[in-house]
């Protein structure tokens, strides 16, 4: 695929005006406020992965609802002092899989919460074991793909319960022994980028943030530019329900990454690749460029994104995440811990 967005120069300086619901700060704080009623931890289960040099649990935390959401959640053997975790969310029809397939940040010296995607897990990898017992979903996958599901009302909307587990979670690692509660990460890419950016809107006192080729910023556009999944299941849909685009563009200007990002205030690390036809570049940008703004920090201090003009939803594959980890070790070491 050539490059087909907007050029470099103009996507660094691209910070357009995204639709905000009057009411966005009360919707999300109503949510949470609901869901926080349930303590996180439901259940904490050693697991067994014949795996020497690292230590794994298998975790049950309440996400929307109080609805059980798993987790694997990781840590370096033999290691006594609080540490750092990353909370790293998934991408679009992942669910969490094996303990053994995500071992980066654990072995880099973190500990690790990989959280389980809610209804999805039926299209990559090994699976998930989530369900979403809302919508007639089913679980852990079923019914309508997750972008469209509940699609006509914010309330009634799949990425409503899904970003409110990924909030979920960082209280969830808070609770679990060895971990610094001070030095929390949200990471993603793609799905789990998107949800990463909503989570650091929603988490005032993250430690930081990596997302990488997000999903779900600056959406209006997006399903405008293209048509490949998951944008492209939300086209599909209107082409069939030509009446509902009112209430559809309303629906995702509720979960809009640009909004969450005006609002976070943690040190962002973002990745985008040029020839991105799945998030299109201009979409991480709009949501980059716009960081803290919402907070006085135009600037973005500690901030950073990484453009590669010949990678695609990669968003700079290996490459990328040695930055992170480079990027990450030196920020946290110059952060005070418990």
């Amino acid at each position: 695929m050539p490059l087909f967005d907007l050029p470099l120069d103009q996507l660094q300086r691209y910070a357009p005006e995204v639709r905000e619901p009057p009411d966005f700060d009360a919707f999300w704080s109503s949510t949470l406020d609901s869901a926080g009623a349930a303590p996180p931890i439901v259940d904490v289960r050693p697991e067994r992965t014949g795996l020497r040099l690292v230590d794994t649990w298998d975790v049950t935390f309440a996400g929307f609802a109080g609805d059980p959401v798993r987790a694997w959640f990781t840590r370096p053997a033999g290691v006594r002092t609080p540490l750092p975790a990353v909370v790293e969310f998934l991408g679009y029809g992942r669910g969490r899989g094996q303990p053994h397939e995500r071992l980066t940040w654990a072995a880099a010296g973190y500990a690790h919460l990989l959280m389980d995607t809610r209804g999805q897990g039926d299209q990559y990898g090994t699976g998930g074991d989530t369900a979403d017992p809302h919508g007639g979903a089913g679980g852990p996958a079923g019914g309508q793909w997750p972008a469209t599901r509940g699609i006509l009302s914010p309330g009634d909307y799949y990425y409503r319960r899904l970003i409110t587990d990924g909030v979920r979670a960082v209280h969830a690692v808070r609770e679990l022994p060895g971990v610094d509660p001070a030095r929390v990460v949200a990471a993603g890419n793609s799905q789990g980028g998107g949800i990463a950016i909503a989570v650091a809107g929603l988490v005032p006192d993250l430690a930081a943030l990596l997302t990488t080729a997000p999903f779900l910023c600056h959406v209006q556009r997006a399903i405008e530019l293209t048509d490949a999944a998951p944008y492209g299941e939300i086209v599909n849909y209107l082409a069939v329900h030509r009446d509902a685009e009112d209430a559809v563009r309303r629906t995702l200007s509720y979960v809009d990454g640009v909004t969450f990002a005006r609002r976070a205030s943690a040190p962002a690390h973002f990745g985008v690749g040029l020839r991105d036809t799945v998030c299109p570049p201009s979409t991480a940008f709009a949501a980059y460029n716009q960081y803290g703004a919402a907070n006085g920090r135009a600037a973005r201090p500690h901030s950073t994104m990484h453009a590669y003009p010949f990678n695609h939803h990669d968003g700079g594959d290996a490459v990328h995440v040695g930055r992170q980890l480079r990027w990450l070790n030196a920020l946290l070491e110059a952060q005070p811990h418990r």
